[in-house]
């Protein structure tokens, strides 16, 4: 099965990014054999619309799974059409994740977790920090 995780590094052994849409990897890895694929999230510094653009690039990897920490309205909207499943709150390490998931410990989400804008930084949208 093709995983896609948000991933703050290009490993395995990296941690979890808490953010679908502004993650600075996603890495696409093959559950059954580990294999992976790091892709660096080129929306992550766009000024909007990063959850669009970011769930499309995943979809277009053909992906099946998204875990990740949070999701925002817009991401859920695009990969739900795609008929990704998507399960957050995870943390630890990519390798961890993949374990728990392949071990039945994550469960699907079916809604945002954040707020539109959320992880665009310190100051904007409300000031979240």
């Amino acid at each position: 099965m093709k995983i896609c995780v948000t991933a703050s590094s290009g490993s395995l052994d990296t941690q979890v990014d808490p953010r679908f849409g502004r993650c600075q990897y996603f890495l696409i890895v093959d559950s059954d054999t580990m294999d992976f694929e790091a892709m660096p999230n080129i929306s992550a510094d766009t000024m909007g619309g990063a959850g669009i653009q970011a769930a499309q690039a995943v979809a277009n990897k053909g992906v099946e799974v998204v875990i990740t920490g949070n999701v925002g309205p817009n991401a859920i909207q695009t990969l739900s059409a795609a008929g990704i499943k998507i399960i957050t709150g995870a943390f630890g390490t990519v390798r961890e994740v993949i374990k728990m998931h392949k071990s039945g410990q994550l469960k699907e989400t079916s809604g945002a977790t954040v707020s539109e804008h959320f992880g665009m930084g310190m100051g904007r949208k409300g000031g979240r920090f």
